[in-house]
């Protein structure tokens, strides 16, 4: 239990120090692909991306998505790739190969769909090359760049918010 609570603080610390360090991007260039970091434990049903990549002028290949849960049983089936705590090192590791090639891919656009301050989602999010940051975040306002306020379950809404805010921003 010690040794997981200095983790944790070790990777708050490495949080950190990316934030101080962040450059927001100035880019007004069009998105043409999109990532997306889920909780698999803070929704009921999975979001219908091929509703987002269809909203947004894309084709469904264009969206990559990957899913957290603190732990995973046997026997539990899971959306595919889900990652957990035991693919995150210390200072901001990531042990995992694909996990890491995800987080290297600059997306135009990458979202982080979950609403509970988790250090493991925070991480991926910060540890992002992505180009222009969207989440429901809201209790750290240096992880995105833009914030949609919205219920975990209801992803339509969501989608139409950041339609409306990405045709605002000239992005599609």
């Amino acid at each position: 239990m010690i040794l997981k609570g200095l983790k944790e603080k070790s990777n708050k610390n490495y949080i950190n120090s990316r934030l101080k360090n962040r450059v927001v991007s100035q880019s007004n260039s069009k998105i043409n692909s999109i990532g997306v970091i889920f909780n698999a434990e803070e929704i009921d049903n999975l979001p219908d991306f091929n509703f987002l990549a269809k909203n947004l002028y894309l084709n469904k290949e264009e969206i990559e998505i990957i899913a957290f849960k603190e732990q995973v049983k046997k026997e539990e089936k899971t959306f595919k790739p889900t990652f957990t705590l035991k693919h995150l090192g210390w200072k901001g590791v990531i042990k995992d190969k694909e996990l890491q090639q995800f987080l290297n891919k600059e997306f135009d656009l990458l979202i982080s769909y979950f609403k509970n301050d988790t250090t493991p989602l925070k991480l991926l999010t910060v540890s992002s090359k992505s180009k222009f940051k969207v989440g429901v975040l809201e209790t750290d306002e240096r992880v995105n760049d833009l914030i949609i306020k919205t219920e975990m379950n209801d992803f339509k809404t969501f989608t139409s918010e950041l339609k409306k805010y990405l045709n605002i921003l000239n992005k599609i």
